[in-house]
């Protein structure tokens, strides 16, 4: 392997991390307040992307159909959860929290799609429109079973992870979708290696969006809640704050996450119904790097992932994600090590 070829795939790797990154940190946001890994973050991802394909296409999105639905779902179990705890007269406001306001994207995307639509407004509603998902995923799914084991609630989101691909194939079909560049032009590298204006973007979104995560939870009373209910749910619920209401913020900011992924890797790979079931996996091998706590570790996981894949891919293109998922053994064997030593070193401490 010559020089340039290990630095044309570093190049790959970073870009594939850009996105492992931002992935990584919707899956350490979900589990820190709500315990779920959230393997379906790479199904809502692809659906972005697909949907953003669909507009380019000028063809309504399949998502709005899929939200309806979801939203249909949610508003029957918020029903019939108000019914059983007594609570009828709260029935109007559930059906307004969940069976209106997540149409309401749905609704501004019927009425702005048309050929002429602008670049711009195309992935602003195409991210919009599953930015619902995952908060009325939530309700129909996690909330009913909130107080279960990290293990069941781990299963529970793998199986959806398999619904929501046959939902993917059912509204949005079996073929495969790429969508044009969102940034064009080359930069030079010198000796013949070059970047491209997309991954440059991608780099770049996640260093902005990281940012941008790291001060919304530093600097703003709704981050400040969301790391009061991950260090302390009962202790958090004693000064008011609510867990549930906190978990479908959760939601919703890993949601938004999933859409801007969808629409940045849409332009560079060609994605399927079930592409994003890879994505959540790889994601969740960065976030298990982080300890599925620590962000700025779970974002240096996520960069050596892409590396991994890169050069994994190079060597063998068929075992490449077998090479990457190995990795876990690793760490989880690296994190049992280090478990034990702390704990011997602690024994002789207070010996």
């Amino acid at each position: 392997m010559s020089w340039d070829v290990a630095m044309i795939l570093v190049t790959d790797g970073l870009a594939n991390g850009a996105i492992y990154v931002l992935a990584g940190l919707g899956l350490v946001l979900i589990f820190s307040v709500t315990r779920v890994v959230y393997i379906p973050f790479g199904d809502i991802a692809a659906f972005s992307a697909l949907t953003l394909a669909a507009f380019e296409t000028n063809r309504l999105p399949p998502t709005i159909g899929l939200v309806a639905v979801l939203a249909l779902l949610a508003t029957l179990t918020e029903v019939g959860s108000l019914l059983r705890r007594g609570l009828a007269r709260q029935i109007p406001k559930g059906i307004l929290a969940w069976g209106i306001l997540p149409l309401l994207p749905c609704a501004l995307a019927w009425m702005v799609a048309r050929p002429d639509m602008p670049a711009a407004a195309q992935i602003t509603m195409s991210v919009l429109l599953v930015v619902p998902i995952a908060p009325l995923l939530a309700r129909i799914v996690f909330q009913p079973i909130a107080d279960a084991t990290v293990l069941v609630l781990l299963i529970v989101a793998l199986s959806l992870s398999f619904l929501l691909s046959g939902l993917g194939l059912l509204f949005f079909g079996p073929e495969g979708s790429r969508t044009n560049p969102l940034a064009e032009g080359v930069l030079n590298l010198g000796g013949g290696i070059t970047v491209s204006g997309q991954v440059i973007l991608m780099l770049a979104a996640a260093v902005v969006l990281s940012g941008l995560f790291f001060l919304v939870f530093e600097r703003t009373v709704v981050g400040k809640t969301l790391r009061a209910t991950a260090v302390n749910r009962v202790g958090a619920r004693l000064v008011g704050i609510r867990p549930a209401r906190t978990a479908l913020l959760a939601y919703g900011g890993a949601s938004l996450l999933a859409g801007l992924i969808g629409v940045l890797i849409a332009p560079v790979t060609t994605m399927y119904y079930d592409s994003g079931f890879i994505i959540g996996l790889k994601a969740f091998v960065a976030a298990i790097i982080g300890g599925l706590t620590s962000y700025p570790l779970t974002a240096l996981g996520a960069f050596a992932v892409g590396i991994v894949e890169s050069f994994a891919s190079f060597w063998s293109g068929a075992l490449k994600d077998a090479i990457v998922f190995s990795l876990l053994i690793l760490v989880l064997m690296l994190h049992s090590f280090l478990g034990v030593h702390s704990e011997e070193i602690q024994e002789e401490v207070d010996q």
